[in-house]
């Protein structure tokens, strides 16, 4: 894929829930592209309906083309169908708020969510970009994923997001090792402060990490028994979106996981 249809489509991840609209100077800064380039990249975009421009305010946002694509896409590869319940039920079952997230091309991205019903709780945004380095999410995903994903997010610069935040190289090994070792990852306010979080991977056809299921926690509310349930809740839970989605577990990782949920050697 040639450079500007790469940075022309990564664009469109600076859109949010909490930011729907963006300006063109606003991309430009963000992206750190030319603000002339950008105004030609979201031109083409408009014609094939992927962004579209306020008239009034001259903002941009994502265009009824997303949405076509996106509808075909659930229809002849259903996910949310298939995921959305089983978070549903995995946020019930630990009383905390319950995520799931894909691999989407060089982004892990938040694809559902089941909030917690407590007053004082994690809240998430669908379509939310997940950083591999300071998520349980996006460490579980790199334990399990394709060496050359790992590659790529060390090569990559990493933001401290707090003060906890892993960013050193071998410090992020150590980490997805320890990912690997448990079949599970536990990161505690190292994306967000008072957040802890507990995560599995879920896997594809090829029986490799496509993204994962996660329990995300206040972390003054995280007890040993809290923590126990949660682990249980979150590897079932992935099991069974693996399932749903034609994957398959690693045979090594499913006795891994088959002895951690039954306590036997």
């Amino acid at each position: 894929m040639s450079s500007t249809v790469t940075k022309a489509l990564m664009l469109l991840e600076h859109f949010s829930e909490d930011e729907p609209e963006l300006g063109l100077s606003d991309l430009a800064r963000r992206s750190g592209v030319d603000k002339a380039a950008v105004h030609r990249m979201l031109g083409a975009m408009a014609e094939s309906g992927l962004v579209e421009q306020q008239a009034d305010s001259r903002l941009y946002r994502l265009g009824a083309g997303v949405l076509r694509l996106a509808r075909v896409r659930e229809t002849a590869f259903p996910i949310n169908s298939i995921v959305q319940p089983v978070l549903d039920a995995l946020s019930v079952e630990t009383g905390e708020t319950a995520h799931a997230s894909l691999i989407s091309g060089r982004a892990l991205a938040n694809i559902a969510t089941c909030e917690s019903r407590k007053g004082n709780r994690v809240s998430l945004v669908a379509g939310e970009v997940l950083p591999y380095h300071s998520t349980a999410s996006g460490l579980a995903t790199l334990a399990f994923a394709d060496d050359k994903l790992i590659k790529r997010v060390l090569a990559a610069p990493r933001e401290a997001r707090t003060c906890f935040t892993p960013t050193d190289a071998e410090e992020i090994r150590t980490r997805v090792d320890t990912a690997r070792q448990n079949g599970f990852c536990e990161s505690d306010q190292t994306n967000e402060e008072d957040v802890h979080g507990l995560a599995a991977p879920v896997f594809d056809r090829t029986a490799k990490a496509c993204g994962a299921v996660s329990v995300s926690t206040p972390s003054h509310r995280m007890t040993e028994a809290q923590k126990q349930l949660s682990i249980a809740a979150v590897l079932r839970a992935a099991e069974t979106i693996t399932a749903g989605l034609g994957g398959q577990r690693p045979r090594e990782y499913a006795k891994l996981v088959d002895r951690h949920l039954t306590g036997r050697d």
